[in-house]
């Protein structure tokens, strides 16, 4: 999943703290009104994440938890016109990570439904939420992930990476041609050595790097080579650059990143020192949305910046909670992001007008 919670904000010493505060403080002052008539998109579900649209604004595509017998995300298609909802993952075992294809009928997600105890844990996860048991928030790195292409009913998938190893966060170029993801496959492949070997027991997540592949899962190339992790890549709006968010080695922190699509030309856009994540382009090009809990340990808020990380960051919400994963639509006129500002304090879909016009002007773009 792009979605990585349980982290804190770290700084260097009490003079940095007090500067960033300062620069949270003025970042506050400039929170304007990006997104008008904001609506709740996600109704039945139990909690709904992740929304992506197909390339002519006709498909949605998002993950939900919606019933009673599998407790984990499964892969939902929403037709934009009718309204109409079809699930499309095989329903057993857990998924995340869904993107439609630019043109094609065709979709793409990671999956456990291979996993020889795909249900086994299924019915643990129910039995321990029947005994009212609380725990934090923590991804599970489940090395049974793969990525998986389908068409729109779901009855024709194909496994695309079918290695071992945590394969997910896959999206299509904007041609459709090549497949971006995250994976910490080199783990399982006895290439590592007693340090990482060390770092990877004492933290799954530490081996995952951005690879690049073609659609038909051919030719993957790796290309970040550290010893965090590098994850959550969305290609630019012109195919040629990919974006993505590198923790810090003590997995306390996360700033965004860009590079061209053949690993070279890494840029680093923000320096926050907190968790930012979850970036994804405005079809524009012009700037990057993010999420980033500078606020707070679990107060994520909306950020944008420019592509080249030189003007100061702009906030764009200021709700207590959780906001985060933000999408635009293709023609970048709205904005659909995940909220917790629910009765509840689930994770549901929400939807808004952006303005982008004034997002150009608080970044000085114009």
């Amino acid at each position: 999943m792009r979605l990585f919670l349980n982290q804190t904000i770290s700084c260097n010493s009490t003079g940095a703290y007090a500067a960033i505060f300062l620069f949270a403080t003025s970042l506050n002052v400039q929170a304007l009104s990006f997104i008008t008539d904001e609506q709740q998109l996600s109704v039945k579900e139990k909690r709904a994440g992740e929304a992506y649209y197909r390339a002519d604004s006709k498909w949605m595509i998002y993950q939900a938890e919606v019933g009673d017998s599998n407790p984990f995300y499964q892969i939902f298609l929403k037709n934009i016109e009718s309204g109409v909802v079809q699930q499309v993952s095989p329903g057993t075992g857990k998924t995340t990570c869904a993107w439609v294809h630019p043109s094609q009928e065709r979709v793409l997600f990671s999956s456990t439904h291979e996993d020889a105890q795909a249900i086994t844990k299924m019915t643990e996860e129910i039995e321990r939420r029947k005994t009212g048991e609380q725990k934090s928030y923590a991804w599970d790195y489940d090395e049974h992930y793969d990525i998986y292409e389908t068409n729109f009913t779901g009855s024709d998938i194909k496994n695309l990476t079918n290695t071992l190893g945590y394969d997910a966060e896959a999206s299509w170029s904007p041609d459709g041609k090549l497949i971006a993801f995250a994976s910490n496959r080199r783990a399982y492949g006895n290439e590592l050595s007693d340090e990482e070997a060390a770092l990877f027991k004492a933290n799954p997540a530490s081996m995952i790097d951005i690879y690049i592949m073609d659609a038909n899962g051919s030719n993957v190339k790796r290309l970040t080579q550290t010893k965090s992790y590098d994850g959550g890549p969305f290609f630019s709006p012109d195919g040629k650059r990919i974006v993505w968010r590198r923790f810090s080695e003590n997995g306390r922190e996360a700033e965004i990143f860009t590079m061209n699509i053949d690993g070279t030309d890494q840029k680093q856009i923000t320096r926050l020192q907190a968790m930012s994540w979850a970036p994804f382009y405005h079809p524009s090009g012009k700037y990057i949305i993010f999420a980033t809990n500078l606020h707070g340990h679990r107060n994520f808020e909306l950020y944008i910046v420019d592509i080249d990380g030189q003007k100061e960051p702009v906030r764009v919400t200021d709700k207590d909670g959780f906001d985060g994963l933000p999408v635009f639509t293709p023609d970048g006129d709205y904005i659909t992001w995940t909220s917790d500002r629910t009765p509840g304090k689930k994770g549901l879909l929400f939807h808004g007008k952006w303005n982008h016009q004034k997002a150009l002007e608080s970044l000085l773009l114009q």
